[in-house]
Formats: structure tokens, C-alpha cells, sequence
């Protein structure tokens, strides 16, 4: 097929670059998000300017230019790989077989830009990734497939997005354009009783309450790392939790944000239901790992707030 692939940063370039090397579609046109001054160039467009690819920017879709610059490329199938703008329908629909769009999640769950975050963030074992026909609603359309993928109980948000949806997500971009090739697509309506939606996982959203539970601390860290990146305040600055580990152990002799102990290893602050080991923060002075920073900067009794 004729294939239109739109998208954005390393998913969206990683999703061109596997169509355009590994299938047998051919990739007649790339549109990406405008260039923004002092912003380095999106990988997608650097990636199909390397390979002579036509490259497309337009600021909405909306435009009787683009709609007609989209029709010129006589497309079967606009694969949507990563897309934050807009695009209705009139464009969508433009193509031959229309538009599919990836998103990281299993719809109608988690509906929204952070859908991997809130999942950690709510101690889900299971997650995974939709291609599915967008409409002008919010991640609604109907589903094309679905993978699943299991959280485990110490991924981070770097572990299941690049270690397991985003590679899957690949695959499935070009299975669904497959499968509508050979006319086997199926579109299965959503289930809307069953929707969750969230929005950004924002810093308001990734302050450590330490009156919580630990586990459920635990998971808000995990499901920050490495964005928006969970954090809570000390002498005055504040620090991001990075590498860290959760203790499941009951003891009343502490306050919840106080430190236990240091060593050079990590530092261990108690919470409710246990203690978390932290070996990696972040401050104003940038990432520090405990063994190579001054221990002085915390002492054993200080609380984090």
C-alpha cells in the first residue's frame, strides 16, 4: 500500500523507519509537527529528509491547501504513530482506507495524553497498546488490535514504555496496516462504560504525600521515572526520586519522610508499611547518585516534607 505515516519523536521515527526498511508498503509522504525555534529538529523529519522522503508541517489540518496536498499522494493509509495535533476528519479520511492511530494503552482504558503513567501510578499489573480508527473524540474510535503487557512490580515508566510497548507498538503498526491490506481489519466499538480518562501526569500530580501509603508512594515514583519525576522538598530544595526501592517491612519507631539511615549506597526513608532505598535523586545540581555525592547533605533523623 501507499502508506502516509505521521508522527513524532523517536516512536514516530523508529515506526517510519520499520516501514520504510522492513515492509513492503511504500511510505509516499511524512508529515511531523512544525519546527519550533530553539528546539532541536524532530527525528522523524531528520530521518526522512536522510532518506529523500517528502517531508509535511502543517500547523492544522483544517486548511483547504493541506486537505488537497494530502490528496495529491493518492495514499491508501495514513498510519498515525505518535501524533499530539489534531486531525480531523476530513483529513483522516482522505486515504483510501482512511487513518489507524497508535495509542499506549488498552482502550477504552486510559483515554489521554499520560496513559502509561496513571496505570504505575494506580498499581496495575497489565497495560499494552491500541491501533484503533481515531475519530474527532478523544482516543474513542474503534479498535483495530490490542497487545497487552505486563507492569512489573518494579518498572518504571522508562521500563514499559521503551522496553515493552515501544518496540510492540512497532510490530503492531504494521500488523494493522497488514491486516487492512488484505481486508481482514476488524473495528471493534469501544466499550464507553468502561472508560478512564487522565491528563497530563504534570509535577502538581508527582509530589511525594508521605502521609500515603509506601507501596502506593512507591508506584508514584515508579510511574514518574523518568517523567514528570516524583519529588518532595528537603531543607528548603526540592529533590526527584529516581532509582529506588520499596521494603515492605512494618516498624513504628519512624515518621513517614524521615531518613533512617545513609550509607554509600543509598539513603533509606521510612514510610508507612516499610522504607524506600533511594540511590539516585535529583536536586538543582542535577542527578546525583548517592555514592558519588557529599552523605552530609542529609543526616539521619532529617525529614523530607
Amino acid at each position: 500500500m501507499k502508506i502516509i505515516l505521521m508522527g513524532q519523536q523517536a516512536f514516530g521515527k523508529s515506526a517510519l523507519e520499520k516501514f520504510h526498511t522492513e515492509t513492503d508498503h511504500e511510505v509516499v509522504a511524512v508529515y511531523c509537527a512544525p519546527d519550533k525555534e530553539g528546539k532541536p529538529v524532530d527525528p522523524v523529519k531528520e530521518y526522512a529528509q536522510s532518506v529523500s522522503l517528502p517531508v509535511y508541517q502543517p500547523s492544522n489540518f483544517k486548511d483547504q491547501e493541506v486537505l488537497d496536498q494530502i490528496k495529491s499522494h493518492g495514499a491508501d493509509l495514513c498510519v498515525m504513530a505518535y501524533v499530539i495535533i489534531f486531525v480531523p476528519e476530513g483529513a483522516r479520511d482522505i486515504p483510501t482506507h482512511g487513518s489507524i492511530c497508535f495509542h499506549p494503552s488498552l482502550l477504552p482504558l486510559h483515554r489521554g495524553p499520560s496513559s502509561i503513567n496513571w496505570p504505575i501510578i494506580g498499581g496495575s499489573t497489565k497495560t499494552g497498546l491500541s491501533i484503533f480508527y481515531p475519530n474527532d473524540g478523544l482516543d474513542e474510535g474503534e479498535i483495530l488490535l490490542q497487545k497487552e503487557v505486563d507492569i512489573g512490580p518494579d518498572d518504571t515508566l522508562g521500563d514499559v514504555y521503551f522496553k515493552k510497548i515501544f518496540p510492540l507498538g512497532l510490530e503492531a503498526c504494521v500488523e494493522a496496516a497488514n491486516l487492512i491490506e488484505s481486508g481482514n481489519a476488524p473495528k471493534t466499538p469501544q466499550d464507553d462504560s468502561k472508560a478512564t480518562y487522565e491528563s497530563w501526569c504534570k509535577k502538581s500530580d508527582a509530589r511525594i504525600d508521605w502521609k500515603k501509603p509506601g507501596n502506593e508512594i512507591y508506584n508514584l515514583i515508579r510511574g514518574c521515572n523518568p517523567q514528570p519525576g516524583a519529588w518532595a522538598e528537603f531543607m528548603g530544595d526540592e529533590y526527584v526520586f529516581y532509582d529506588t526501592k520499596f521494603i515492605d517491612e512494618q516498624s513504628a519507631e519512624h515518621f513517614p519522610g524521615q531518613i533512617i539511615s545513609i550509607n554509600a549506597e543509598n539513603v533509606r526513608i521510612a514510610v508507612k508499611g516499610g522504607f524506600i532505598e533511594v540511590s539516585r535523586f535529583k536536586s538543582d545540581q542535577g542527578k546525583l547518585f548517592v555514592k558519588d555525592m557529599n552523605t552530609a547533605v542529609f543526616t539521619e533523623g532529617d525529614l523530607f516534607s
